[in-house]
Order: structure tokens, then C-alpha cells, then sequence
């Protein structure tokens, strides 16, 4: 971000995976010759290091009336927006109505193969355009990854909801193995993300062993591990899966 664009970025405490509005409007820096210009505010909506936990409608919509009251702009990484979406019972564009740029995967949750979108006004686009340029980027066969595209957003949205289903069960089998910890209320899309501190294993061990039975997952730390769950993984898959941790574990 710094060697990119000449930007620093400026955190904020993220309780349980939601911004409060507060806390963003109180790290609004005012004009100071001594600091950087707070020139954006982003929002992830679903949280990935959260465990997927998602930020509701009214957050949504306060966060965007912090940034615009103090003429700044709101963008969304909503890579997993219509996870949210589902899980929240929301059109995806009511959640991101008052954001001022937005960008969503086609990939992941959805399904296709490759491809993310930028959505913004007229003018921002085209300024995104040119600096995609600028950074060499471009596109080629385009319409190959286009055409995946429309399936996915044409018939894999509402099958979502199965692979938050099959999130939940993981979890809550996960939760019942000695020494692994969950914490099941972040749980409410296809993310989770277990501690292994009390199994006496490292989760690259874990990973390790498991892999072997042909459950793939990744260490997210020394001690944690994140699984994600999708189109290609059924309800057979995740009882497979929890075998393997079950044996991974106790062996």
C-alpha cells in the first residue's frame, strides 16, 4: 500500500469481526500538518479473519454516515459479500447501497473458476481503469472468464446457505474434539476458524495429518487453522473431514 500508492493505513478494532462507528468516526484524524489526510474508510463484509462474521445492515449503513459526514469515502471489500447477504436475509445491493466503490469475488463462495469486479460510479471506474493500467494490468479473454461469471452470479447465490450449513456442522464437531476450541457464535457463513492450542500438536501438524485423508485445509497460525467450505464440499465431506481431525488428534 505505501510503495504502491504512497498510503498508510490506520487500523481500528474490529469487535467480534464488526467495525463499531464510534470507534471509526473517533479515528478520523483532523487536519494536521503533523499526520496523514484520513482519505477512505474500508469495511470487509463477510470478515475472513473473523471467521466470516458479517456486518449487519444498520452497521452498514452508520459506518457509511461516518464517512460521508466527514466527506470521506466508503469502500467495501465484499469479497464474500453475498455470503453476507444470505446470512443476513439482505440483497447484497442494499448492504452496500450507500458504500462509494465495492469489490466482490466471483471466485470463492460462488464458485467460478477465476475473477473479481470493481463497482463505482462512472468516474471512478474510469480512473480504476487507468490506474489498473498504470499498475500493468489488462484483460484477455475476457469473455471466457465473463461467461463464468454470469453462472455464478445467476445460480450460485442462494445455494450458499448449504455451505453455511456445512460450516456449522464442521464447527460444532470440531468443538466437541478434545483440545480443539471454536468459537461457535462467529460461525454464520463457510468460515471457520478453530484453535488447536490444546491438542499438543502445532496446526501445521494437524494440517499435515489430515491432508493425508484428503481434507485440505490451512494454518492460520501456530496454533490455528482455517477451513472453508463451498460448492465442491457436501455434508459426506465434512463428516470425513471431522474422522480425520478426530484421528489427527488422538493419535
Amino acid at each position: 500500500m505505501a510503495t504502491l500508492a504512497g498510503l498508510q493505513a490506520r487500523t481500528v478494532a474490529a469487535k467480534g469481526g464488526v467495525l463499531d462507528p464510534a470507534d471509526v468516526r473517533r479515528a478520523i484524524r483532523p487536519e494536521n500538518i503533523h499526520f496523514p489526510r484520513t482519505g477512505l474508510i474500508c469495511v470487509e463484509n463477510t470478515h475472513n479473519r473473523a471467521s466470516g462474521v458479517c456486518t449487519p445492515l444498520p452497521v452498514m449503513q452508520a459506518l457509511a454516515a461516518v464517512a460521508h459526514g466527514a466527506g470521506i469515502p466508503l469502500h467495501v471489500d465484499g469479497a464474500r459479500i453475498f455470503n453476507a447477504a444470505v446470512y443476513l436475509g439482505v440483497a447484497a445491493a442494499q448492504l452496500v447501497a450507500d458504500a462509494d466503490s465495492v469489490q466482490f469475488c466471483l471466485s470463492k463462495g460462488l464458485g467460478a473458476p477465476v475473477g473479481s469486479l470493481l463497482a463505482g460510479n462512472k468516474a471512478f471506474i474510469a480512473r480504476a481503469r487507468k490506474v489498473r493500467k498504470l499498475l500493468g494490468g489488462t484483460m484477455r479473454q475476457s469473455g471466457i472468464v465473463a461467461a463464468a461469471g454470469i453462472v455464478a452470479l445467476e445460480s450460485m447465490i442462494e445455494r450458499l446457505a448449504e455451505d453455511h450449513a456445512n460450516a456449522r456442522r464442521l464447527a460444532e464437531g470440531l468443538a466437541a474434539l478434545p483440545g480443539i476450541k471454536v468459537v461457535l457464535q462467529a460461525v454464520q457463513t463457510n468460515i471457520v476458524i478453530f484453535d488447536t492450542s490444546g491438542t499438543g500438536k502445532t496446526a501445521a501438524e494437524l494440517v499435515a495429518t489430515v491432508a493425508r485423508d484428503g481434507v485440505l485445509v490451512g494454518a492460520s497460525t501456530p496454533d490455528s487453522i482455517r477451513a472453508v467450505t463451498h460448492k465442491d464440499v457436501d455434508t459426506a465431506d465434512i463428516e470425513s473431514a471431522l474422522q480425520a481431525f478426530a484421528r489427527a488428534v488422538r493419535s
